[in-house]
Order: C-alpha cells, then structure tokens, then sequence
C-alpha cells in the first residue's frame, strides 16, 4: 500500500465504522483496491452485538430452574451461574463461525475436560470452517472450569466456548 491511500483509509474504516452503528450490523468486511499491487482489506466487527443475540437461546432454560421449590439462597446461585458466560474474564470465544470437535478425530480422546489444567497455547477444540480445521488454542494457562459448547454443535463468531482460571 502507498503512503498517499493512508488518510483515505483511515477516513475509509470510520465510514466503515459509523456504517455498522447506523445500521446496527455486527459485521462488515470490504477489500479496497487502488491498484494492481495495491489494496487494502478491512474487515469491523462488533462482538457485543453477536454474543447479545448467541444469549437468547440460551436464556430459555433459565425460567425453569427456579421454577421448582427451593431455598431462597438455592435460586442464587444457579442465576449467578447462568449469567452471560462471554462476560466472564476467563471466558475464551470462537474466532469465527464453524463447526465444533472436541477431539482430533473420532473416537480419539477429547482435547479437553472439565477441570483440566491447560497450557498457553494448547489447542483446545477445532472448529471446523469451509473444510479447513482451524485449531484453537488456550490464550493463556489455567484450569478448564467450563465447557459452553456441545461436539459437533454449530457456532457463531464470538460465541463463549470455554471458561478458564
């Protein structure tokens, strides 16, 4: 990219920016090219749009938890529990949009568990996109506290797939 495109594509990406707001998109991605050799790729995204629609299905279970008698402390805890996982600080979230494994190849065992401990950068599941296996890799070291997703379920870009600590 030449040094004279700079200011345009800075002024390109706001546009690209206020564009998502105003429309209330979640993503947009847009290739420039100025030239044979020259071109730039933007792509904007909002998360908190994506992880906000992920979370109505998943509100659904909640109303029949404390449906049943209990303690008033009892309904705490699970409401505390099935708040938005993508909130929590441990929470690691889908790069993009694919399909779920949670072991290299059927019948091998599972990347991870419950109560696991992972290294920085072990792979923790494979999402699988357009054919290509894409491992995904703990962005640091901790503790498997909770698994979000299902093997073989379909998710979404920004979707909480596991909680570590």
């Amino acid at each position: 990219m030449s040094k004279k495109p700079t200011d345009s594509d800075v002024a390109f990406i706001q546009a690209l920016a206020e564009l998502l707001q105003t429309n209330e998109l979640t993503e947009i991605e847009v290739m420039r090219e100025y030239g044979e050799d020259d071109s730039i790729n933007v792509r904007v995204s909002r998360q908190k749009e994506v992880v906000a629609a992920m979370q109505a299905p998943m509100a659904a279970p909640v109303p029949a938890a404390p449906a049943t008698p209990a303690t008033p402390a009892a309904p705490a805890a699970p409401a505390a529990a099935n708040e938005d996982p993508a909130s929590h600080p441990g929470a690691v979230t889908s790069p993009m949009v694919g399909t779920v494994y949670m072991q290299a190849e059927p019948g091998a065992p599972a990347f991870i568990s419950v109560g696991a401990s992972v290294a920085e950068g072990d792979t923790l599941m494979i999402v699988e996109a357009m054919k290509t296996m894409n491992h995904i890799p703990a962005p640091r070291a901790g503790t498997v506290k909770r698994i979000l997703v299902e093997d073989g379920a379909t998710i979404e870009y920004g979707a909480p797939l596991v909680i570590i600590e």
